[in-house]
């Protein structure tokens, strides 16, 4: 692959080598970043024995952020729907 970066991204104690695109990488390193603090978080707050269990934790916090940002979203849009079908009706109710 051309243009490619190989680079070395820690998570919960491990390292992982990856092969990405050089754009991604500012991402990637912030989304570790925020996993372990994340894990540090649960490990401090919680009596976790098992990395594995900290790191279901993880997935499911990310996991429940991006639904309820897409419950969010979809709700946003049907607002500003029928706000453009109100105005809409206005606009043709004047002319």
């Amino acid at each position: 692959m051309a243009n490619t970066l190989k680079i070395k991204i820690s998570i919960a104690d491990r390292v992982y080598p990856l092969t990405i695109m050089p754009e991604q990488e500012e991402g990637l390193r912030k989304a570790a970043k925020t996993i372990d603090q994340l894990i540090k978080q649960f490990e401090k707050s919680y009596a976790v024995r098992d990395k594995q269990d900290v790191l279901a934790m993880c997935a499911l916090q990310f996991a429940s952020q991006m639904e309820q940002k897409s419950i969010d979203k979809e709700e946003t849009n049907e607002q500003t729907k029928e706000r453009l079908m109100k105005l809409n009706e206005l606009l043709t109710n004047h002319l």
